[in-house]
């Protein structure tokens, strides 16, 4: 076997693995945005109901979202 049949074979080689890698990426991408389309369909409406709660009423936001909001913040400058 000479230098350039074996140049050849590795080159073979080469391509061969670089398209099995990027067509299996290319399948893993279709997949997870088409799990992310099904997952946001199927949570979309308990997220409606969530913020149709959370929503302000007669121009005052509920004490319950300002103690959330509270709670939150003074979380995040403990960690900060």
């Amino acid at each position: 076997m000479t230098i350039f049949d074996m140049l050849e074979q590795s080159a073979v080689l080469t391509v061969l693995g670089m398209s099995v890698v990027f067509s299996f990426l290319w399948i893993m991408v279709i997949c997870v945005q088409t799990m992310g389309k099904i997952i946001q369909n199927a949570d979309l409406k308990k997220e409606q109901v969530k913020a149709g709660e959370a929503q302000v009423s007669n121009g005052t936001v509920k004490p319950a979202v300002i103690a959330v909001i509270g709670a939150a913040i003074a979380e995040y400058h403990k960690k900060g």
